[in-house]
């Protein structure tokens, strides 16, 4: 598996070990989960953005759709 570098603040850093250490996981892991999470949350948001912007523009199209025709 591939690995990346990180770098943290000091303070960062104990941020990070308090609470890998709450949860009682290393930080690697928490970190890993924390970015995961991250690109999860992107592309959520995106889908629903794009799931709106059909919705409201569903009428628009469907009259649009019948002046090609």
């Amino acid at each position: 598996m591939a690995g990346l570098n990180l770098r943290f603040t000091e303070e960062e850093l104990d941020a990070l070990r308090a609470r890998a250490e709450a949860e009682g996981r290393s930080m690697q892991s928490f970190a890993h989960d924390a970015v995961i999470t991250a690109m999860n949350e992107d592309s959520r948001l995106f889908n629903e953005a794009a799931d709106h912007v059909l919705k409201v523009s569903e009428e628009l199209n469907r009259r649009l759709a019948r002046c090609g025709t």
